[in-house]
């Protein structure tokens, strides 16, 4: 019922193509085949923490996440004078921005949505549900696997661990809790989704990379 209310949501806002206005920023350091190295610009996150498991936590998230960026929030925008003398101040919308962002917390699931750059924390709505915490997030360095396929518990672990097999084989050290991405509708067809693994690792280069020598050999330099 969640998942059929959600697509609802976009079908009838006319969202076909949200979740693809604008992605996250970063600049590829490194690629091999569907391994990335990347870094990633400074944004904000509005976040929510849900007490579920892995796959009912999204859908619970997206939807009230997905009401504050309609306009559940308390817009700071001053409301001019008008006449009769009636005011109200009505919720921001916000645009609709990717990825969604899901990452294991002590208290459950933290399950986020990035907000567009024009937005900071000082200029952002507060969110009318108290559970959504607006944060920031500094630069950092992010290891990535890209895939397609279900969004299922059992396809996140497998391909968790294949990134965790890479970034060790590979000569970087893991920084920070792992990050599963989602950059489509719920309606998008299972095979034609876009999925990620994104794991922090530490910015220093990596030693004895069998990546970086693949690439030296085909563009001539590291790309690092």
């Amino acid at each position: 019922m969640v998942k059929l209310f959600v697509a609802t949501i976009f079908l009838f806002s006319g969202v076909t193509d949200v979740m693809a206005v604008e992605e996250a920023k970063y600049e590829v350091i490194t690629k091999n085949e569907q391994f990335e190295v990347r870094d990633y610009a400074p944004h904000v996150l509005a976040e929510i923490i849900i007490e579920a498991d892995f796959e009912d936590a999204g859908d619970e998230a997206f939807n009230r996440l997905f009401r504050y960026i309609s306009g559940d929030n308390q817009s700071r925008t001053r409301v001019a004078m008008t006449a009769p003398v009636s005011q109200e101040a009505r919720g921001e919308e916000i645009e609709m921005t990717a990825p969604v962002g899901q990452q294991r917390t002590e208290q459950g699931w933290a399950v986020s949505f990035m907000m567009p750059d024009t937005y900071t924390l000082k200029t952002l709505p507060v969110p009318d549900d108290p559970s959504i915490k607006l944060r920031q997030v500094p630069a950092r360095r992010m290891a990535a696997v890209t895939y397609t396929g279900f969004w299922s518990e059992k396809s996140y672990l497998k391909y968790k661990a294949a990134l965790e097999a890479w970034i060790a084989n590979n000569g970087y050290s893991i920084s920070g809790a792992p990050v599963w991405a989602r950059y489509n509708p719920p309606f998008m067809p299972w095979f034609m989704r876009r999925n990620e693994i994104l794991i922090p690792i530490d910015a220093s280069a990596p030693v004895g990379s069998s990546v970086d020598e693949t690439l030296t050999k085909r563009t001539g330099n590291t790309g690092i």
